[in-house]
């Protein structure tokens, strides 16, 4: 029996590649945990950019609380298994009224793992609306396997390379509106994208990469993650180490080196052949 999915939700997330909506924080935390961003982005002058907007989880608790949090990985664990690890995360924000999109794209086009068993939680930090341009889904796509992806960078493309893939241009797909303490589930090969944020409001959700500790890296490079549930008995990745204080020296330089390794691993895996 699944612990917070219903069978349905089960059920649509192998079938169709994705999952509706499930409530996993209270408005307390949500409230915290955006005031706590933030507050951050007070102090820098400027929204949450790169590299601290990738694997936050280990600068920040706020991201840390959120990639431990019991219900979201109880979410996690109804379509993966009980031993999990984050690979990486990434805050997504658009503005209010802004024209910032994401192409059709699957996430394994970064990630270089096997199997395809990567799984997003897409935690909404505040109401991801149709109007405030929320993710839409291609159902069953994730059975394509991974598809090749084309360089389309542009300054609205929130992908920095700005891939896609061809022939999904005039596809609207199926959305899913996710409200402010709500996840939802996609599998690493569903086909998804994103169009603007027309509503009054930031659209902000953190994507968190989970996976099972059986699934490997595929390239040379070994890249590192962080156990957050269950036991990791085969040591695919070289092991993170849980924040201990936030804005401490030794979590900058945990969060540089995590970066370094997954860079090196998609910098491999971008070379031509």
């Amino acid at each position: 029996m699944p612990k917070i999915l219903t069978d349905e939700q089960v059920a649509m997330y192998h079938r169709d590649g994705f999952s509706t909506a499930v409530d996993v924080l209270s408005p307390a935390e949500v409230q915290r945990f955006r005031s706590s961003l933030e507050a951050h982005e007070a102090r820098l002058g400027h929204p949450l950019a790169f590299p601290e907007k990738s694997k936050s989880y280990l600068l920040f608790d706020w991201a840390d609380a959120l990639v431990h949090h019991p219900r979201v990985l109880d979410a996690v664990e109804d379509v993966i298994g009980p031993d999990i690890l984050v690979y990486h995360s990434t805050m997504w924000i658009k503005e209010a009224n802004t024209p910032a999109y994401v192409l059709w794209h699957q996430d394994g086009t970064y990630f270089f793992l096997d199997p395809a068993e990567h799984v997003t939680a897409w935690v909404a930090l505040t109401d991801a609306t149709e109007e405030a341009g929320c993710v839409h889904f291609i159902p069953g796509s994730q059975k394509l396997g991974q598809l090749p992806h084309y360089d389309a960078p542009s300054e609205n493309n929130m992908i920095r390379r700005g891939q896609g893939v061809r022939g999904y241009d005039d596809q609207a797909g199926v959305p899913v509106p996710v409200l402010a303490g709500q996840l939802s589930l996609h599998n690493t090969n569903t086909l998804h994208a994103s169009g603007p944020n027309r509503a009054n409001h930031r659209r902000m959700g953190y994507g968190i990469s989970f996976i099972p500790t059986r699934v490997k890296p595929t390239g040379r490079s070994k890249p590192s993650a962080l156990l957050v549930r269950g036991t990791d008995r085969v040591n695919h990745f070289l092991p993170e180490q849980r924040l201990q204080r936030e804005g401490s020296p030794e979590a900058v330089a945990a969060h540089r080196d995590a970066l370094a390794l997954f860079n090196a691993l998609q910098h491999e895996g971008f070379a031509p052949a």
